[in-house]
């Protein structure tokens, strides 16, 4: 979904942005509000979740704040489900997934992922 959505955008980004924080060249707008929203989220800090959830309302507007929300708490949602009933990572999109994508985002690094190879 991150692949498409930076060719429909046109941009560039930086996938150890998401395990390793923002760089200098990420070129997402308002890229750090965003993550900070999302990882309040992940986080389940009811405080922190609203004082992240204001600073994208107020750069943002209310229809980005939904939607940043509603992104986050999907992919915070999947990992969890497929954790709790116990699919393997390595059955993930039915194992046609882009192992350049996982390197170059460092998600080869997570723990789970060193458990399934």
């Amino acid at each position: 979904m991150l692949r498409e959505s930076t060719q429909i955008a046109d941009t560039e980004v930086e996938l150890k942005d998401v395990t390793e924080g923002l760089s200098d060249g990420t070129q997402i707008p308002n890229a750090e509000a965003l993550v900070n929203f999302a990882e309040a989220i992940v986080s389940r800090d009811c405080a922190r979740i609203a004082e992240t959830r204001k600073v994208v309302f107020d750069t943002l507007g209310n229809d980005a704040t939904v939607d940043a929300g509603a992104v986050a708490s999907a992919f915070h949602g999947f990992v969890r489900i497929a954790d709790t009933i116990g699919i393997p990572y390595d059955t993930a999109a039915q194992g046609q997934d882009a192992p350049e994508i996982r390197e170059a985002a460092g998600i080869n690094d997570f723990y789970r992922i060193q458990q399934a190879g």
